[in-house]
C-alpha cells in the first residue's frame, strides 16, 4: 500500500440514538465527541440513527405485507376464482 493516501483507521464507538446501544468497532469516521469505553480508554463517538438494536428486522417488529403476484392481481381484476387456494382464504 502507498503511504499517506489511505484514511486513518482507528477504533470508534457507535451509539444508536434511539436506544442508546453502543458498540466498539474500527472505522475511518472521526468525531469531536468522545466517550470513555469499558476498557477505560476514550474513543471518538459517532451517533447512528439505526443499529441492530433498533432495526425492525433484528428486533422482530418487522411488518410483513402480503404482496400479490401478477397472477393473483389478474384473477382479482377479472373475477376468476383460484381453485388452488387454501380453504378459508378469500
Amino acid at each position: 500500500m502507498k503511504k499517506g493516501i489511505h484514511p486513518d483507521y482507528h477504533p470508534v464507538v457507535f451509539r444508536d440514538s434511539q436506544t442508546g446501544f453502543q458498540f466498539l468497532s474500527g472505522s475511518t469516521k472521526t468525531s469531536a465527541q468522545t466517550v470513555e469505553w469499558e476498557d477505560g480508554n476514550s474513543y471518538p463517538l459517532v451517533l447512528v440513527e439505526i443499529s441492530s438494536d433498533s432495526h425492525p428486522f433484528y428486533t422482530g417488529k418487522q411488518k410483513f405485507t402480503q404482496a400479490d403476484g401478477a397472477v393473483d392481481r389478474f384473477n382479482k381484476k377479472y373475477g376468476f376464482a383460484d381453485t388452488n387456494a387454501a380453504p378459508g382464504k378469500d
